[in-house]
């Protein structure tokens, strides 16, 4: 039994029944990591002394009759959320040797469950950016093609499950920042509507679209993250404080009679023709399974670009002006204070550089009103949009990126190419919806593509559900 090769519902079963430790599955795991990791770079830190004595203490646990569904289960951590005792870093230099006091609300759950700390995945730096190429620290390589991004922000924990170095992982997503990189490396990524998993102890970039999400394998396996991490929490004010749903027992595989909408505005001319192929494909696929598929229209898609550009800059100015090297990270000591702050700030690359000077001035005296004021009334329409797509449907299903992975290097030089990318994830984090990543095919050259299944202010059980069903019915996830 090569252990690295089970989805984390298949060693649960396993740890469950006895036949193998938590102890010997983190080293398996270790150890794959330590072989596959230099080529392939997901993670930032490894914590691995730390991952065996959480591994003893979840094999304790189990031979006491404790069945959590993450006992013993080692998962790796986006390096933007909190880690008492670990370096955290946001992939940038200017938090370079920060350890937090204290964990984020997830990775308490994590602990609670009994799950595995294996490390801290590489991250663009502040979550900003399409393919980790703009982490400060190096570029993590796609599992499926090394010459090819893994997608971003999330690209660490994506290329991490991908290459079975983890069983699941923690992201975030603010623009798509889980379904991108999801749909590149070929696993289940869920962004859950905004509030449901508390983003507590995760370093901010725009506030009003940050939101945790999970990757898997397969879809149960994103499910069972989802579960032991989501709930309220007073510590966020924007916690929602609603009811935990047994997700897990959601997935039924019965979507006869789903409601399936297809946006008209999502299959544009510029995409991928063989993405556009799969992901038709999929569509029809979820048809036979007793879908009902509609068109529908979300008029004001066109505007989600420029949208998201104004209004997650502007954020991003906002939160970002705290790390003046005063209270925590690197400190360069200048010939005064303004100098000391100005050469501290030098740290920051240059895609967060970028989004400051952009998110400033659209803060601006004069312009405020004209941008980012404007931006917000926009963000209105688009979500009024999706509520009138959902008066009308369930689920909405589009593709998750108009391209596959493309090559490092390639879009670097060229902001709005890479921007292009998350295209279709962006308005999902203007709406508040909830959406996912399921993979659904292969493209010519063997890259992954996802298909995108976006459900409506707390329907995450319904999309899961719906990719459990499709998931089910194909075979692409067992290509891992």
């Amino acid at each position: 039994m090569n252990l690295t090769e089970l989805t984390l519902t298949e060693l649960r079963t396993v740890l469950q029944n006895g036949e193998t430790s938590s102890v010997a599955a983190t080293q398996a795991m270790l150890d794959r990591i330590v072989a596959q990791d230099n080529d392939i770079k997901s993670y930032l830190t490894i914590t691995d002394e730390l991952a065996l004595e959480q591994a003893a203490a979840a094999d304790k646990r189990i031979a006491n009759g404790d069945e959590s569904p993450l006992l013993g289960v080692p998962i790796a951590v986006k390096d933007i959320i909190a880690t008492k005792g670990v370096p955290t870093t946001a992939g940038s230099k200017i938090l370079e040797g920060f350890i937090p006091p204290y964990d984020a609300f997830v990775v308490e759950k994590l602990k609670e469950a009994g799950a595995v700390i294996l490390g801290k995945t590489n991250t663009d730096e502040f979550a900003m950016g399409s393919s980790t190429e703009n982490s400060g620290y190096f570029t993590t390589h796609n599992p499926w093609d090394l010459e090819r991004v893994p997608g971003g922000s999330s690209g660490g924990s994506a290329a991490a499950v991908a290459a079975n170095m983890a069983y699941a992982a923690l992201g975030t997503d603010t623009g798509g920042s889980v379904r991108q990189p999801a749909s590149f490396c070929g696993v289940v990524g869920l962004r859950p509507t905004y509030g449901r998993m508390s983003r507590w102890g995760v370093v901010a970039f725009a506030s009003s679209l940050d939101q945790v999400g999970t990757f898997g394998r397969t879809v149960a396996d994103c499910t069972a993250l989802f579960q032991a991490t989501t709930g309220y929490d007073k510590r966020d004010s924007t916690s929602l404080d609603v009811p935990v749903e047994d997700f897990t027992a959601a997935l039924t595989g019965d979507i006869k009679g789903l409601k399936v909408g297809v946006p008209k505005e999502y299959f544009i001319e510029g995409m991928d023709g063989e993405v556009e192929t799969a992901v038709r494909t999929a569509i029809a696929k979820l048809e036979e399974l007793g879908a009902e598929i509609r068109e529908i229209s979300l008029p004001h898609t066109e505007y989600a670009l420029p949208v998201y550009y104004l209004i997650a800059p502007a954020e991003a100015s906002a939160n970002l002006a705290r790390y003046d090297g005063i209270r925590y990270g690197p400190r360069i000591e200048g010939a005064d204070m303004i100098d000391s702050v100005k050469q501290t700030r030098a740290l920051f690359g240059p895609e967060p550089k970028r989004r400051i000077m952009l998110g400033t001035y659209a803060l601006s005296a004069g312009y405020y009103d004209e941008y980012y004021g404007r931006a917000l009334k926009v963000r209105t329409l688009i979500k009024n949009d999706f509520q009138t797509a959902f008066e009308q449907v369930d689920v909405i299903a589009c593709p998750t990126s108009p391209t596959t992975a493309f090559k490092i290097g390639e879009r670097v030089d060229d902001p709005l190419s890479m921007y292009l990318a998350d295209i279709f994830t962006l308005s999902l984090n203007l709406s508040a919806s909830c959406g996912l990543s399921v993979p659904c095919g292969f493209d010519s050259k063997g890259l992954p593509i996802g298909l995108q299944l976006i459900g409506n202010t707390l329907q995450e059980a319904m999309i899961l559900n719906a990719a459990y069903a499709y998931e089910k019915s194909t075979n692409w996830n067992l290509n891992l």
